[in-house]
């Protein structure tokens, strides 16, 4: 393994992040394509992917970003979103699964089956659709880098997220698994599991002052987290930083489970 590039250094890689057109997603593309990696950026709707393309080629030169928006329910809009990043980009070396749904509000007893069943499509079986479609290439070349965005609701109970917290617990066996497998090709596989960030899809988790000031009084750093305070994890997971990790979780959540 080379190591006359900087650390933390992405140049020439190919990042596909799903869910990158806002939050967490976003801001991990935004601090890959800083340190050197071009960039992927996807989500269902053509527009704000184009609108985060356009702002980091703005901050970084044109060709920084491309942008190819895909529905992580389309097993064939994942399939496209690898081979179009390869036929335009010529490679991918590093894969985030960011993207994530949760229809269901409530306690498990009162989710419907289709609610159920989006979770974990949409969370768990979509994330390993996409890792099958982008690995190939990355065992070809014995070098890659997966990370999935979980949560730290993978490792404990709630009475409200309840199926959402099964997905992500679900999603850091995947990464276990799949490290597995892939270890002998050099290519690892890794969770980043952040606690509330403030983002519009935890937005019910601290919008309302009462439920933020529950939440913050139980965090040792007595607030939550920001969409770019996760991604540093993401950096260090994809670059030669964290080269001899595979299989693990990041927990980025201001202390709560500890």
């Amino acid at each position: 393994m080379s190591t006359s590039a900087p650390l933390f250094s992405l140049a020439g890689k190919v990042a596909i992040i799903t869910g990158s057109s806002r939050g967490i997603g976003r801001a991990i593309a935004e601090r890959m394509a800083e340190h050197g990696a071009k960039v992927v950026i996807s989500s269902r709707k053509p527009q704000p992917c184009d609108e985060v393309r356009d702002a980091i080629n703005a901050a970084h030169g044109e060709g920084a970003a491309i942008s190819i928006p895909a529905n992580i329910s389309s097993k064939e809009d994942l399939r496209h979103l690898v081979d179009e990043t390869t036929r335009r980009l010529g490679r991918v070396d590093v894969v985030v699964c960011n993207a994530a749904s949760n229809p269901y509000y409530g306690p498990l007893g009162g989710i419907e089956d289709d609610q159920f069943r989006k979770i974990l499509e949409n969370n768990v079986i979509a994330n390993h659709w996409l890792i099958n479609f982008a690995v190939p290439q990355m065992i070809e070349r014995k070098d890659g880098a997966i990370i999935i965005v979980s949560s730290i609701g993978g490792l404990r109970g709630s009475p409200v997220i309840g199926a959402y917290n099964v997905s992500k617990a679900a999603d850091f066996q995947l990464a276990r698994n799949l490290a597995v497998e892939y270890g002998p090709h050099n290519v690892r596989v890794n969770c980043i599991a952040p606690g509330l960030i403030r983002t519009d899809f935890a937005r019910a988790l601290w919008d309302d002052p009462q439920t933020l000031q529950h939440r913050t009084s139980a965090t040792p750093l007595r607030r939550i987290g920001e969409p770019d305070e996760i991604a540093g994890a993401a950096v260090f997971l994809a670059s030669r930083a964290g080269a001899f990790m595979t299989g693990q979780s990041l927990v980025i959540d201001g202390g709560v489970t500890c």
